[in-house]
């Protein structure tokens, strides 16, 4: 289905934007991904999160919806929204991006109506990467609320690192491509039972990321007690110098035992060694337990990404 609806720029009245809704084309996908690019380059921050960049990297047949702004022939601006999610209440959530050059002319403005229709009386949020202060003003006029916030840190690591001490009894190996999936799927979702996207990870979700260039089953760390998973800790390279620590996650019955901990510094040391000289992570504002972990292994609050919502609109 396409949809569009003319939306006026508001520097020149003369000429008209359009908003269309349908699924994307190859090279339309390219072009999306070229804007992307530009204002991560002007901004300093990526504007889409990886699930964003996945689904444009692969497609999306779970009933999202994409939506172009196309001004002067080209594609100006982007968005995407996922279908309602049943664990979070039927919340929408979304993302968009205005190209550098096309910005200040209204067309985030008409983006955010385009999510309000879309939304069908939901509740809407939106993410806000780097925060940065013309996406919280627009969120604002658009009568949105800062509700969540997710920090990025990160640490040298040329600095010393302690050697992992695994808890009595657990033994660490690397994830097996093909045996360990269904088992760490079970794992994740213990792990993350309450954190709003982590914990709902799919079969579909993680076949997307072994697909990608990046993976690499030998940084992806499992802990093990009596031949079942207790912990993980998932790293990520980015490029030759910066490695992530991409998802750490241990049991509830071990909870504080220490392993999260062990897990962390196992994969920082594989980072090392894999020649990264900076490590990253990403962990909520609220989660006061691990950013306490993280900041004794010396890690820093460098950026942060806001999550904005509004309540239904009729």
């Amino acid at each position: 289905m396409h949809e569009t609806r003319p939306r006026p720029r508001l520097d020149d009245p003369m000429t008209e934007s359009e908003i269309a809704g349908a699924e994307l084309t190859t090279t339309q996908a390219g072009e999306v991904l070229a804007l992307i690019e530009a204002a991560r380059l002007a901004d300093g921050v990526a504007p889409l999160s990886e699930h964003g960049m996945l689904r444009l990297s692969y497609g999306s047949a779970d009933g999202g919806r994409d939506f172009l702004v196309i001004a002067g022939g080209r594609i100006a601006g982007y968005a995407y929204l996922d279908p309602p999610s049943g664990d979070q209440g039927g919340e929408v959530t979304g993302e968009l991006v205005i190209h550098p050059g096309r910005r200040r002319q209204g067309l985030g403005w008409a983006l955010t109506g385009e999510f309000a229709v879309a939304a069908d009386g939901r509740v809407l949020r939106h993410w806000a990467h780097g925060d940065l202060p013309a996406a919280a003003a627009l969120a604002r006029t658009a009568g949105f609320e800062r509700f969540r916030a997710l920090w990025q840190m990160r640490r040298s690591l040329s600095e010393p690192l302690d050697a992992p001490a695994l808890p009595a009894g657990r033994a660490l190996r690397s994830f097996v491509p093909g045996q360990d999936e269904d088992e760490w799927l079970k794992l994740n979702g213990r792990a993350f039972a309450q954190h709003p996207e982590q914990g709902g990870w799919t079969g579909h979700d993680l076949e997307l990321r072994e697909r990608e260039p990046w993976f690499d089953p030998a940084g992806f760390f499992i802990a093990e007690r009596d031949g079942h998973m207790t912990g993980f800790h998932w790293t990520k390279m980015h490029d030759p110098t910066l490695g992530e620590v991409y998802v750490v996650g241990v049991d509830p019955d071990e909870q504080g035992s220490g392993l999260g901990r062990a897990l962390t510094l196992a994969g920082l040391r594989y980072l090392r060694d894999r020649g990264a000289d900076q490590a990253m992570l990403y962990v909520d504002e609220d989660n006061v337990p691990a950013i306490r972990m993280y900041e004794g292994l010396g890690f820093t609050r460098t950026m942060v990404d806001a999550m904005y919502r509004r309540g239904p609109q009729r």
